[in-house]
């Protein structure tokens, strides 16, 4: 394939992402990050920031659709594969190696879910693959000056996840393993683009230093003690979900690219063997102690994708095609699923119908049963549906939520005595003093698609007692 051959191809899966982006209800997590949009700030319980601002570009054009809180996904994507493909092509030329890791990058479901649905992972991969570039047109031309484009990215990368960490890691082991590398860190650019991807970042040590280092804490905290009776559980959970999300023939072709740049020679192979292998070795260990999420691995894709097309050359560009044509087969089943569910999947096995349907109507249930109650506040102690209210609701009502996450905020807080239409999932507790009086049940609402339960959620008129951390998260107009 060509250069101008996959330009196009690119454009039109852009176009076909954008469509998809507008045409899918939000996921729980979108809608939640929305919410920072609103309350921009260098730092937040439980991430970097930097999807905050993702979205707020995104909904400065559109609004609150969703293609305005997702508008960059597509783009980014489009933007990452290019930079992949030049990436490819500095660090292995002659073997079309650029255009082919951009196909593989492509084939994944995993990169085409994450290039629709908003989340921190989408502004990562793209800053993680940026930096992967920058070093190589470094590789490929020996200017120093690309390595203050590296800091950049590299920073943006840590205000996106926190594991972007991960990448600096295995650059500056792959500067120490190599000769290059080693006679780069003698002199100053390395290190003024180490001091920028510091300075980038800085806001957010600022941030978490001024609030007892609750962001840092709780993402280092995932691995504070070990479960080695569930570990091989988790092993094989995250084998399994990874070959999904990878695509069965991309996984593949990726694992030998991986294992072939091991064995070969030259510094180029290093570098792309070191992107996989620190994450694979941190995620690896994290089995020890509880599950791995299926989107963290995504850090691992560009890496493997360049690995691929570079050090296993003929391998994959014999199975590409097929490799490549799964993962599209699969990615395009999971967007008719999003928007239509033409294929007769369970609902609590349907993991679209789990995230994305039903929210709209559960909302417009919630608002008729608050002005019926003459309720002025809604709220919930589970984040997602604190989200998917302030999104669906109209502006009517103040919706807040309730929970440690929701002190870092500085809207205004529930005050003692309010009273709350209470929304919460029939797996937590029913509301009790301290926190509440008056606790008056109301029944229950579900979530649906297509007239099966998706969701059930329990309803209470309480009286808040101000013993929990709330903030109002969207204030009625």
């Amino acid at each position: 394939m060509t250069p101008r051959t996959l330009l196009i191809l690119l454009a039109g899966l852009t176009l076909i992402r954008l469509i998809v982006a507008a045409l899918v209800p939000l996921a729980p997590d979108e809608a939640y990050y929305w919410l920072w949009s609103l309350h921009l700030q260098p730092g937040y319980f439980d991430d970097s920031p930097l999807i905050a601002w993702w979205i707020r570009a995104g909904t400065s054009l559109f609004g609150a659709s969703p293609l305005g809180i997702r508008l960059l996904s597509p783009l980014g994507a489009a933007l990452g594969s290019v930079l992949l493909w030049r990436a490819g092509e500095d660090l292995f030329p002659g073997r079309n190696a650029g255009v082919t890791a951009a196909i593989l990058l492509n084939a994944t479901l995993l990169l085409n879910v994450g290039a629709v649905i908003t989340t921190p992972d989408t502004p990562l991969l793209l800053c993680w693959t940026a930096t992967i570039a920058a070093v190589a047109r470094w590789s490929a031309t020996g200017n120093d000056r690309w390595w203050l484009a590296a800091g950049i990215a590299a920073g943006l990368a840590l205000d996106a996840k926190y594991t972007g960490l991960l990448l600096l890691v295995a650059i500056g082991a792959w500067l120490l393993i190599t000769t290059a590398g080693r006679a780069a860190l003698r002199r100053k650019l390395p290190w003024f683009g180490l001091a920028l991807s510091l300075a980038v970042f800085a806001p957010v040590i600022g941030w978490n230093a001024s609030h007892r280092w609750v962001s840092f804490l709780k993402q280092g905290g995932r691995s504070t003690h070990l479960d080695l009776a569930a570990a091989p559980g988790h092993l094989i959970a995250l084998i399994g979900g990874q070959i999904g999300l990878v695509t069965p023939g991309v996984i593949v072709l990726m694992s030998i690219g991986v294992w072939a740049s091991l064995r070969a020679p030259g510094a180029p192979a290093k570098l792309v063997a070191l992107v996989v292998l620190v994450p694979g070795a941190v995620f690896a260990e994290h089995v020890l102690s509880g599950p791995v999420q299926p989107n963290w691995p995504a850090i691992m894709i560009p890496g493997a994708a360049l690995a691929a097309a570079g050090a296993a050359t003929r391998l994959t560009r014999r199975f590409l095609v097929p490799a490549a044509a799964l993962g599209a087969v699969m990615s395009a089943a999971v967007y008719l699923q999003a928007i239509a569910a033409p294929i007769p999947i369970p609902v609590h096995r349907d993991p679209t119908a789990l995230q994305l349907a039903g929210w709209h109507h559960l909302a417009a249930e919630v608002i008729h049963l608050a002005a019926a109650r003459h309720v002025a506040i809604i709220a919930s102690p589970d984040y997602g549906v604190v989200a998917e209210l302030a999104h669906d609701a109209p502006q009517t009502v103040a919706v807040a939520g309730l929970g440690a996450r929701w002190q870092y905020f500085t809207d205004p807080r529930v005050m003692p005595g309010q009273t709350l239409l209470l929304i919460a999932p029939l797996y937590l507790p029913r509301p009790a003093a301290p926190a509440f009086t008056d606790v008056t049940p109301l029944g229950r609402l579900t979530r649906t698609r297509a007239g099966a339960v998706v969701a059930t959620y329990a309803v209470y008129e309480v009286t808040f007692m101000g013993t929990l951390h709330s903030a109002i998260m969207r204030r009625p107009r």
